[in-house]
């Protein structure tokens, strides 16, 4: 079975795993899948996960990708840890306004700003 390249950009900054999305558009349920399995690890890998997901170049976000967002938030909390989302386009924005996801989520301007959020 040959590897899968990675839907993702990880790097640990001051104790903050940083991901950014490769992709533009996340709407195939098959990268989706792809990239809740991989936060899954990153955040099964840390005791209190720190975590920052960027959303920098990313144009598109299908349903099942705001889902998986649920997942990993959920996830996250179950281990004491903390996540914030940054960087997000205006219109992905509105969607999280009208789903109420604004309200769940960490939400900053910058990636930078979410760093220093961080405590």
């Amino acid at each position: 079975m040959g590897s899968v390249a990675s839907r993702l950009n990880v790097r640990v900054q001051n104790g903050v795993t940083r991901v950014e999305f490769v992709d533009r558009n996340i709407l195939d349920e098959t990268n989706i899948q792809q990239i809740g399995e991989e936060l899954a690890r990153l955040i099964d890998g840390q005791v209190n996960p720190k975590l920052l997901i960027s959303f920098k170049g990313v144009e598109h976000l299908s349903s099942a990708a705001l889902g998986t967002l649920i997942t990993v938030n959920n996830r996250v909390r179950s281990k004491e840890g903390q996540l914030r989302l940054s960087d997000i386009d205006t219109q992905i924005y509105e969607v999280f306004v009208i789903t109420k996801l604004n309200k769940i989520f960490k939400i900053h301007e910058t990636a930078d700003k979410a760093l220093a959020s961080f405590a």
